[in-house]
């Protein structure tokens, strides 16, 4: 059983939103909730597999209640939707920790590819605003030193989240040995990676995946 919460103060909107979860598979139990209060309890009393926050939320917002999912449920994904959707603030929720970012101009289908690619262990993005998205979080990581974030939006690349971690430390200057130390796998399996990551991002070298890891900032 796949249980999802939907937290969404519009009625109408919310119990659409609940009927298309319903279509994801005959096992899910999709779960409304109106307000921040209600969100909480559901999931303080249910075992909750994944959460579609609405950013603008009566009284506080989707940002808001956001951090306090991540701190007490951490555990729990969180898919934002909202119809506030340029690339600032998809940047800013994606840095707050959600899984992904559901324009609510899109589809439902887009609802239901965006659910399974958070359940599967990665993150989503609108298309129509991923690319910019990632421009201004990788600016923000790489000034503060930090990438895993903005790596871990190139899953258009094709990079798993392995991957995309072993990308991260390579920008970090490390080698394959510092790398299989860092992660607790064998240098061979590095080097497996960095060879499947060359391949993805369309380069023949490491020096050039990470060059244009860093190009693709600016």
């Amino acid at each position: 059983m796949l249980t999802v919460l939907v937290v969404e103060d519009h009625v109408l909107v919310r119990e659409g939103l609940v009927a298309t979860v319903s279509k994801l598979a005959v096992d899910v139990h999709a779960i409304g909730a109106g307000d921040v209060l209600q969100a909480i309890r559901v999931l303080e009393k249910y075992e909750v597999d994944l959460v579609l926050l609405d950013l603008m939320l009566p009284k506080t917002s989707g940002e808001t209640l956001l951090p306090v999912i991540r701190s007490r449920f951490a555990s729990v994904p969180v898919v934002v939707l909202s119809a506030k959707d340029d690339a600032n603030t998809v940047a800013d929720v994606m840095a707050a920790g959600a899984s992904g970012f559901v324009s609510k101009a899109s589809s439902g289908n887009e609802l239901l590819q965006a659910i399974k690619s958070v359940r599967a262990g990665e993150l989503y993005v609108t298309p129509s605003v991923r690319d910019a998205a990632l421009k201004i979080a990788m600016r923000r990581e790489i000034h503060t030193g930090k990438r895993d974030l903005a790596i871990a939006l190139l899953g258009h690349e094709g990079l798993t989240p392995t991957q995309s971690r072993v990308l991260s430390l390579l920008c970090e200057g490390n080698s394959n040995g510092q790398i299989a130390a860092v992660l607790g796998i064998g240098a061979g399996t590095v080097k497996t990676h960095v060879s499947a990551i060359i391949k993805a991002m369309g380069v023949t070298t490491r020096a050039e995946a990470v060059a244009k890891l860093n190009r693709a900032a600016h």
